[in-house]
Formats: C-alpha cells, sequence, structure tokens
C-alpha cells in the first residue's frame, strides 16, 4: 500500500466515525421544535427516539454479509450516499410519517457503516489496531459532541430546526468524497478465502455472547445517559442551557478518553485495571447524582463521561478478539445486534422508573446496580482468546 493510499484510507475512517452519530444525536436537541413543527404526538416521538437502537441491531445484523457480497468499500460508500439521501429528505419532510421514513435509511447507512468500520481497521491496519482504534473512535466522539452542542445554534442560525439538521446532511455528503477513491480496493472474493462466518455459527461462541453483553451494557449506560442526564440536571435546579453544557461535559470528556484508551488497552495483555477504573468512574457519577448533584455537577458529569470510554474498549477488544477481518466483521455485527437490543432497554427504563416514582433516586440506584454485570461482562471479554480458534475447537 503506497503512502498516499494509507492516508486517503485514514481520512476515509476519520470522516466516516465523525459522521456516525448526527444522524441519531441531531434530533434530541431540537425535539420539541420537530413536534411542534410537524404536529408530532408523543407515541411518534418515543417511536423516533428509539429507532436508533432498533436500527443499529437490525441492520448491523445483515452488514457483514452485504460487506462480504458487495465489497466493504463499495457498502461504506453506499452508507453514505444512502445517509446523505435521508437527512436530505428529512429536513423537508411535511409530516411524522414522512419525518420517520427518511429518518430510516439514514440510520440504515450509519448502522451498517457502525459495524463494519472495525473490520476495516483490522483490515488495513492489522499491526496498528490501537492507534487507529483511537483515531475512529475519537472522531466518532467529536461528531457525538459537536451534534449535542452545535445542532441547536445551527438551528438558530438558520432561523429553523430544519436548518439545524439540514447542516449534517451536508456533512454527510461531504465524507462521500475520500470513499469514491477507495472503492477500487475491493475484489471479489477467493476461492481459496476464508469461509464467511455466520451468525448462527456464532450463536455457539461463548466468546460472542460474552462481547454482546459487555457491548449492550455500556451502550445501555450511554443511551440512558445521553436520553435523560440533562433532565436528571434541570430537576436538580439548573437551567436548559445549564443541563444542556454538563452533558456536553460527558460527551466531551470521551474525546481524550477515546484517543488514549485504544493503544494503552491493545499494548496489554490484559485488561481488568481498566475494565474497574472505568466501571468505578461510572459508579462514582452515579452515587453522586444520586447525593448531590446540585454542588460539584461538572465533577459528576466528568466522573460519567469518564465511564463512557467502555465504549472505545469494547471497539478495542473485538478487532483483539478475531485474527482476520472477516472475523472482526462477524464478531462486531453479533456483538453489536444484540448490544443494541439490551440498550434500548435503558432510556425506557430511565423513563418508566422516574414516571412511576416521579424522582431519579430509584432509576440512578438502578443504574449503579448495573455497573456490577458490565464489569464482569468486561473482564469476560477481555480474556486473551480467539474467535476462530473457539469456533474451530467446537
Amino acid at each position: 500500500m503506497t503512502r498516499r493510499q494509507r492516508a486517503l484510507i485514514v481520512l476515509g475512517l476519520t470522516v466516516l466515525a465523525f459522521n456516525l452519530r448526527p444522524v441519531a444525536v441531531s434530533v434530541g436537541p431540537v425535539l420539541d421544535e420537530i413536534r411542534t413543527g410537524l404536529a408530532m404526538g408523543s407515541v411518534t416521538a418515543g417511536v423516533l427516539t428509539t429507532m436508533p437502537v432498533l436500527c443499529f441491531a437490525a441492520f448491523g445484523y445483515v452488514a457483514p454479509w452485504v460487506g462480504r457480497s458487495l465489497g466493504l468499500h463499495r457498502v461504506i460508500l453506499a452508507a453514505l450516499l444512502v445517509t446523505f439521501a435521508g437527512l436530505a429528505l428529512r429536513v423537508e419532510a411535511r409530516s411524522p410519517a414522512t419525518f420517520l421514513v427518511a429518518t430510516l435509511p439514514a440510520l440504515a447507512g450509519m448502522a451498517t457503516a457502525n459495524v463494519l468500520i472495525p473490520s476495516l481497521v483490522k483490515l488495513h491496519f492489522p499491526g496498528h489496531l490501537g492507534s487507529m482504534t483511537a483515531l475512529y473512535t475519537t472522531a466518532l466522539a467529536v461528531g457525538l459532541t459537536a451534534a449535542s452542542v452545535l445542532t441547536v445554534p445551527l438551528a438558530q442560525a438558520a432561523g429553523s430546526w430544519r436548518g439545524g439538521l439540514g447542516s449534517w446532511s451536508l456533512i454527510a455528503l461531504v465524507a462521500v468524497i475520500p470513499w469514491l477513491g477507495l472503492v477500487g480496493h475491493d475484489v471479489g472474493p477467493h476461492p481459496d478465502g476464508p469461509r464467511p462466518i455466520r451468525m448462527r455459527t456464532l450463536a455457539r461462541s461463548s466468546l460472542a455472547w460474552t462481547m454482546a453483553a459487555f457491548f449492550g451494557i455500556q451502550s445501555l449506560h450511554a443511551y440512558a445517559v445521553f436520553g435523560w442526564l440533562p433532565q436528571i440536571y434541570r430537576d436538580a435546579g439548573f437551567s436548559a442551557g445549564t443541563a444542556g453544557l454538563l452533558l456536553g461535559v460527558t460527551t466531551a470528556t470521551s474525546i481524550p478518553v477515546s484517543l488514549a484508551l485504544p493503544g494503552i488497552t491493545a499494548r496489554g495483555r490484559h485488561q481488568v485495571g481498566i475494565i474497574m477504573a472505568l466501571s468505578a468512574s461510572y459508579g462514582a457519577g452515579y452515587v453522586g447524582l444520586l447525593t448531590d448533584a446540585d454542588s460539584v455537577p461538572w465533577l459528576w458529569a466528568l466522573l460519567i463521561g469518564i465511564g463512557t470510554g467502555t465504549f472505545p474498549l469494547v471497539l478495542t477488544l473485538i478487532g483483539m478478539r478475531a485474527r482476520t477481518s472477516e472475523g472482526t466483521a462477524a464478531l462486531s455485527a453479533f456483538a453489536q445486534s444484540i448490544g443494541y437490543l439490551i440498550a434500548g432497554i435503558g432510556p425506557f427504563m430511565m423513563g418508566a422508573l422516574y414516571g412511576a416514582t416521579g424522582g431519579w433516586t430509584v432509576p440512578l440506584a438502578v443504574l449503579v446496580v448495573l455497573v456490577l454485570p458490565q464489569a464482569v461482562a468486561g473482564l469476560m471479554a477481555s480474556r486473551p482468546r480467539y474467535l476462530e480458534d473457539e469456533l474451530a475447537a467446537t
């Protein structure tokens, strides 16, 4: 691979990762305005906020098969084009149904890319797994933070929520450019190449189920936090603007964590200390919110942000627990499709418990308890072994 080709791949992975979250996250900050503008009811709004995890589960499941059939790079290019089209169409939506229909392909494109990106890293940079995972998870964290913080100012500058959401469609279109030069990397399947790993085969793998549990529980925490942390702070007496900034502290904290953690993880044989530290940080942040949310709110937001480092950790482990790009794609798809189904419980559970109890004591106490199974699943997933070896043995 020439230096120019390597640089183009790095650029492509970076801009792709940046676009993996704005599709879903940009809706939340302007949801009230969308509901008003489209006369959207609460049930439809609930469907809209649940769509990301469902799409990530459903389309992530078929992503490896599509990648094998059409080529990884062609599928990523198609995913970005579909995402752009969906984002552009929903800006023009005049009814709740049209908005939902347009959102679906945008989420499908990003769900597919979300599963395949670890496989691309394994394919092109097998000897630099930690540094490349750090690069794309950092870009993902930057995109998440930007969508959380900038959507409202962009909407205000444009005079409408449509302008705020439309900005992210233009960024997705820009991300297409380097992938136009990368589709030539795809070739047909080699007759002597490795056999594809099917999802039903993975169901016999204890490693696959362990990784799915770890991915799912850490995602449950993340989606519960991203969905409800601002409301927790508002109920503690902070303004909407301050609550949004505190969420920004959490998402911004994930940027340096994403930059540092994959390299540290990939260089070590065991990750016990990392897993325990991240779990303890989550627990300390939740306990702080439970006992004294209004005294040092930035500290609790910071600790929870450190806890979200379990996301780049689990992505790094997915790459480390497979010997091949095909194995990485299969393990990523299995872990994410099952994991996002688990993650969907988080926001719903928080809302249901909050509505039933009228406060945040019980929901936050449940999150504290759920730190334990996350740590256990993480410790099991960190045991040195390979998917292909386990499948061959069974």
